[in-house]
């Protein structure tokens, strides 16, 4: 075999190769690629021979301009330099997007010790960075002993939010979830996104009142290499990582309205620009945001655009607070001692029932972030097997300790108010039934067992009387 046979051989060999390979000069211009890059970047030999290494935009090659009249070296050429292993990169391809690759490169050497050039190897990681994403999506549910994606609850409000999701996660129009801190929209977000289509995408997420005006443009949209002081390397925005899924971004109300002009335009075109770059983007994403913000009243104050409303409220998700649905209390206090007890390795059986009148006649408004937090300090506090009304934080305690004594303090006979002889008739009425005195009183029977609690009524021969 002669030399020009021993050639087309090797090129023969090096295009069945599935990474992509190139090799560059010293002076950084790509002299060869296998079939794998033509792949991988979109560009093809005809277009990369001849062209600076420089043109993918590699955020992990370091190179300098000697002088203005030379030409681009790279630093794996200088003396003591070491070959590039495994390194986790992204290149730019031919249509704009960035792709993450692995990246080895190293030097080739001829008979006399001299660098001819640069052997890279690039590896498409983008399946093994979706699946990052989506073992992050449902690692926050390996914990979560209910039936609905994370999300615990069996009162008729909840039940109707389950259906929401369910409806809402069928289509591609924009969500957006209402309700107040703490009432669980990043559980809903979440399960909109596996319970749709999109399921097998990316779920990106963000919280846009955490960031200020530059980095929220930046997390959001990305950024190219040298676009502003520090961008040391290209960055893939929230927007392009979601591409094919589900991007939630959360806080939405406060999004400054400069980045609010940008939002709308990519809901409206699906098209974007990276921060101190002129190529376009396109996704293919569904967006669902959250507030716990009027963004009617932010509208009337010119703080949020309307016609960004418009586009944002196409399908509203309403989460009750946590006072509106007290019944759903005592089966998430269940989750929560699971959860704890196989946290701590501790064996809490449950709460005395002192301590869950507290809980229950407690208003949460940190609603049910607050809850696990009450939970999460009571596991510390606790010694026995059973939580006590000492247990749980002093600030549930005092409201119980005040709600004592000022039932204790109302003269015998006297009505306390209207709700007490609403009750009484209720139950009357219903000879003592307590879930349909609770029907007729359109509250939960949670609710009107504390209440007999806190009057003192108690049932006899289906009579009401005084205890």
């Amino acid at each position: 075999m002669d030399d020009h046979e021993m050639n087309i051989f090797w090129k023969k060999i090096v295009n069945t190769i599935n990474d992509g390979l190139m090799f560059v000069g010293p002076e950084g211009t790509i002299l060869m690629v296998n079939k794998a890059f033509e792949t991988l970047t979109g560009y093809t030999s005809e277009e990369a021979i001849g062209m600076s290494c420089d043109m993918l935009g590699c955020d992990a090659c370091e190179q300098t301009l000697r002088t203005e009249k030379a030409p681009i070296r790279c630093k794996l050429f200088e003396p003591g330099q070491k070959d590039m292993k495994k390194c986790r990169c992204q290149v730019r391809t031919k249509d704009g997007s960035f792709l993450p690759v692995l990246k080895n490169a190293s030097i080739l050497w001829d008979e006399t010790h001299t660098a001819v050039g640069v052997v890279e190897t690039l590896t498409d990681i983008s399946e093994l960075v979706r699946l990052d994403e989506k073992l992050h999506t449902l690692s926050r549910q390996r914990d979560m002993e209910d039936d609905f994606f994370g999300i615990v609850g069996k009162s008729p409000v909840m039940l109707n939010v389950f259906d929401m999701i369910r409806r809402a996660a069928q289509s591609n129009a924009p969500v957006i979830i209402l309700g107040e801190s703490g009432t669980g929209k990043e559980l809903v977000a979440s399960a909109i996104h596996l319970c749709g289509p999109r399921k097998n995408g990316p779920f990106i997420q963000l919280n846009c009142a955490a960031l200020n005006e530059a980095v929220l443009e930046s997390e959001l949209f990305g950024h190219t290499k040298g676009a502003f002081t520090g961008a040391y390397n290209n960055r893939v925005g929230r927007f392009e990582a979601a591409n094919h899924g589900d991007f939630f971004l959360d806080e939405i109300g406060d999004i400054p309205m400069s980045i609010q002009t940008k939002l709308l335009r990519v809901l409206e075109s699906g098209r974007f620009e990276r921060v101190g770059d002129i190529s376009q983007v396109n996704v293919d994403v569904r967006i669902i945001s959250a507030t716990n913000k009027d963004l009617d009243e932010l509208i009337k104050k010119n703080e949020f655009r309307e016609d960004l409303f418009f586009r944002i409220n196409v399908i509203p998700i309403h989460l009750p607070a946590l006072r509106d649905k007290k019944e759903d209390i005592p089966l998430l206090i269940n989750t929560f001692i699971r959860q704890l007890n196989t946290k701590t390795q501790k064996s809490i059986q449950g709460v005395s029932r002192d301590a869950m009148e507290a809980i229950m006649e407690y208003t949460w408004p940190g609603n049910i972030r607050e809850l696990k937090n009450a939970m999460e300090y009571s596991f510390v506090t606790a010694d026995g097997p059973t939580l006590q009304l000492a247990h749980l934080p002093q600030k549930i305690c005092r409201q119980q300790e005040t709600a004592t004594i000022q039932t204790s303090s109302i003269p015998p006979g006297h009505f306390v108010s209207d709700e007490k002889a609403d009750l009484i008739q209720a139950l009357r009425k219903t000879k003592g039934n307590q879930t349909k005195a609770a029907q007729l009183l359109k509250i939960n029977r949670v609710t009107v067992w504390n209440r007999m609690k806190k009057y003192g009524i108690v049932l006899k021969n289906e009579l009401l009387t005084k205890e």
